[in-house]
C-alpha cells in the first residue's frame, strides 16, 4: 500500500486536503467517477483539451506520454509556465508528473486511477512539493486545495457526460 493512503483516505467526495511540514507540503483530492477509466484517461492524457473540459488550465501543450515534457498554464498563476515531464505511465492505472530541481527544490502529482466496488472510478490526484529550498518558497506558494476540488469537480463532470453519450 502506498505511503499517501491515509491521505487519500480523508480526501474523499471532492474535498481536498492538504499536509505541511517543513521541507514538504502535500495536497491531495479523491473522486468517484460514474464513467470508465477510459474515458477518464482519454480526458487525462488529452493535453490540448485539458482548457475546454478544466476550469483550472489556462492552457497546456505537449504529449502527455511516458518521458514527454508538457507545458502548463494554471489559473493559480496564469503568467507562469510550468514546464512538466511525465513519469510513471501506466495507462488507465497511474501517471506521474515531475519538475523542479531535486534536491532543491522538485514537484510531484500523481493521478490514480482504480475500480470502486459500486462500478464508478475513483479518482485520486496528489502533488507533493519539497526540497531544501521549500521552506524559502512555501509561503508565496498558494494553497491548492480549492484548485484540486475544482479539477476534480470539472473531471468527473466531463467524464460523466462523455458516459451518457456512449
Amino acid at each position: 500500500m502506498m505511503a499517501t493512503s491515509v491521505l487519500q483516505s480523508h480526501a474523499q467526495n471532492g474535498t481536498a486536503i492538504a499536509t505541511s511540514r517543513t521541507f514538504k507540503r502535500t495536497t491531495c483530492v479523491s473522486i468517484n467517477i460514474l464513467a470508465s477509466k477510459e474515458i477518464i484517461w482519454a480526458l487525462l492524457t488529452n493535453a490540448g483539451d485539458f482548457p475546454r473540459w478544466n476550469s483550472t488550465i489556462v492552457s497546456m501543450h505537449g504529449e502527455i506520454k511516458e518521458g514527454r515534457k508538457v507545458e502548463l498554464k494554471s489559473t493559480l498563476d496564469p503568467k507562469r509556465t510550468f514546464k512538466l515531464k511525465v513519469k510513471g505511465f501506466e495507462p488507465e492505472s497511474k501517471m506521474t508528473w515531475t519538475d523542479g530541481m531535486a534536491p532543491f527544490f522538485k514537484g510531484k502529482r500523481t493521478y490514480l486511477l482504480s475500480s470502486a466496488d459500486d462500478g464508478s472510478v475513483n479518482f485520486t490526484m496528489e502533488e507533493t512539493m519539497s526540497g531544501l529550498m521549500f521552506p524559502l518558497a512555501a509561503k508565496s506558494i498558494p494553497d491548492f486545495r480549492k484548485s484540486f476540488e475544482q479539477y476534480a469537480a470539472d473531471l468527473k463532470k466531463e467524464a460523466e457526460i462523455i458516459s451518457t453519450l456512449k
